[in-house]
């Protein structure tokens, strides 16, 4: 695991967010603010121009690149979170082992990192309401000695369902908090695109597992 890995991951997640751009730009128009979708892609295009310098890194100081051009060309709430999800992650990595309980500790930690930041937990209809459970999960596998195969067919069900789930939630964060009960009835966009991403990057490391 290195910054050609870290690389290929944003690429993934790039283009599942640019494909399902449409949907996640309405169901922010629905109870935000209707840029989510659009801060995501700056940042990611950003980091795409920034291939070269992320790829010659190690894991953990690519991690902490990576964060410093997502803070500094996402705009909205979205730059911060996923900075201090990155930046969690790259400070917990170094000492840990590139297996499956080393990165499950490495995930726990930016989560850990994000909930700090924002604020909030699960059931509060954000994007925390899936990185919470897939990281709870993710340790759960770890400790049960799953094999990464296992771990990546796992985690994106899980993603999933709890993205799903975020429809019947009211919102406590945010824009969508202002509509009250009417935030009932709508995906949250981030826990969207929170959930469009683990699944790419898992499918991605699962194709390349050896």
């Amino acid at each position: 695991m290195n910054g050609k890995t870290v690389m290929a991951c944003i690429e993934a997640a790039h283009a599942t967010l640019k494909q399902n751009m449409d949907e996640i730009a309405l169901l922010d128009q629905q109870i935000g603010d209707g840029d989510h979708i659009f801060n995501l892609l700056r940042g990611m295009e950003a980091l795409l121009a920034a291939r070269g310098d992320i790829e010659a890194a190690a894991f953990g100081p690519s991690l902490d690149a990576v964060a410093a051009k997502v803070l500094s060309t996402v705009g909205g709430s979205s730059g911060p979170l996923f900075y201090s999800l990155l930046s969690g992650m790259s400070k917990c990595a170094k000492g840990q082992g590139m297996d499956v309980p080393g990165f499950a500790v490495i995930f726990a930690a930016g989560v850990d990192a994000v909930g700090q930041r924002g604020k909030t937990g699960v059931g509060s209809k954000t994007m925390m309401d899936v990185l919470i459970p897939v990281a709870n999960r993710f340790r759960e596998l770890a400790a049960a000695g799953a094999s990464a195969q296992a771990v990546l067919d796992e985690l994106p069900r899980v993603a999933q369902t709890q993205m799903l789930a975020t429809r019947d939630m009211l919102a406590t964060k945010g824009r969508a908090s202002f509509l009250g009960e009417r935030s009932r009835g709508h995906i949250d966009p981030g826990a969207r695109s929170s959930e469009l991403m683990i699944a790419a990057v898992c499918a991605h490391l699962a194709q390349h597992i050896k």
